[in-house]
């Protein structure tokens, strides 16, 4: 009986978080009935993300230019082309019980108790599962929900949007597209210009300071 009650107890308590998630700053965005589109608006463009279909914000770099964290945009695309793949064994060797469940099984991590929703430091987070940077420690801000929030990724080539209808809501989730991480959600109801708020797990990242991301950036530049 004790065992009962205390797997009923997590339980309570992880729907709790993943409602908190939702309630803690309410979406601005809207859906259409029946529509089984969930329009998402980024710098002024609205986004249609349909339910498996995954999709780059208006920010991504072009084909000249450079991504946010400076990646030549020929890297970018080679990067953008991986698809880093492995067995739910590896995986679960790799990574650490909270991780694996968070980004592999699409778990949501407590609120104000995970890694990084109070570092201030200047960095980089990358994925947790690959070599992939993927947010800005520069767009990173205080939402008051207890988890690492951000106006935008690093690149848009980088970060999927899928439709998520879990726990009786209508959600954008957000996940790696160069390893399939499942990171967090995203909401318009962040800070301009971009009005977003990417909701993301510390699970799912892998934080590098600023100088060591900078040696990162500079071996793989000179790799081109």
């Amino acid at each position: 009986m004790k065992h009962t009650w205390y797997w009923l107890a997590a339980g309570l308590v992880a729907s709790m978080a993943v409602w908190a998630q939702q309630a803690a700053r309410p979406s601005a965005a809207t859906t259409e009935p029946g529509a089984g589109v969930a329009p998402l608006e980024v710098n002024g463009e609205v986004m249609a993300v349909k339910s498996g279909e995954q999709s780059a914000p208006a920010f991504a770099c072009g084909v000249d230019g450079k991504s946010a964290c400076g990646l030549p945009s020929n890297v970018v695309i080679d990067m953008a082309g991986l698809a880093v793949k492995r067995t739910d064994a590896e995986w679960r060797a790799l990574l650490t019980p909270t991780q694996y469940k968070v980004s592999r099984q699409q778990g949501t991590e407590p609120p104000f108790t995970n890694e990084y929703h109070d570092n201030h430091r200047d960095g980089v987070y990358f994925s947790v599962c690959s070599d992939t940077p993927l947010f800005d420690s520069r767009d990173k801000f205080d939402s008051g929900t207890g988890w690492p929030s951000f106006s935008k990724p690093i690149e848009g080539r980088f970060v999927g949007v899928t439709r998520d209808t879990s726990y009786g809501m209508i959600r954008d989730e957000v996940h790696s597209t160069v390893d399939g991480a499942h990171l967090g959600h995203v909401f318009s109801d962040g800070p301009q210009p971009t009005g977003l708020r990417y909701c993301i797990n510390s699970a799912s990242l892998r934080f590098m300071p600023r100088a060591e991301y900078e040696a990162w950036l500079a071996g793989k530049t000179a790799d081109k």
